[in-house]
């Protein structure tokens, strides 16, 4: 894994970028999972559902989100982007520049960056 983070919050942003594309029933999964910290068992009780069928629906979503990934790159390109940003942010910290164009350019960078 290319990422500097561990692996839930890896899910949880992947979820933020593709959680549209996922099936109604993989959505509701990692949102009780991923959002509202639920555990499998207690997803498995709010939704009638086994806590091993909840187990299966929360991978398989999530290795759905990890191909999605593979061929879209949204979050790479997004991480890429925050740190190019922060890369001309230092730049521009760092240089001679007068404060209102150092400010005007950190306003543009920061806008560029979200």
């Amino acid at each position: 894994m290319r990422y500097h983070m561990d692996s839930a919050i890896y899910a949880s942003m992947l979820y933020d970028f593709y959680g549209a594309l996922l099936s109604e029933s993989q959505r509701a999964v990692m949102a009780l999972y991923h959002e509202d910290n639920l555990s499998l068992s207690e997803i498995a009780e709010e939704l009638g559902q086994t806590r091993q069928a909840v187990h299966y629906t929360l991978k398989k979503a999530e290795a759905a989100l990890e191909e999605y990934e593979k061929k879209l790159r949204l979050l790479t390109t997004y991480e890429d982007n925050q740190e190019m940003a922060e890369k001309a942010a230092e730049i521009v910290r760092s240089s001679n520049l007068g404060e209102k164009e150092a400010y005007e350019l950190l306003s543009i960078i920061k806008k560029l960056a979200e």
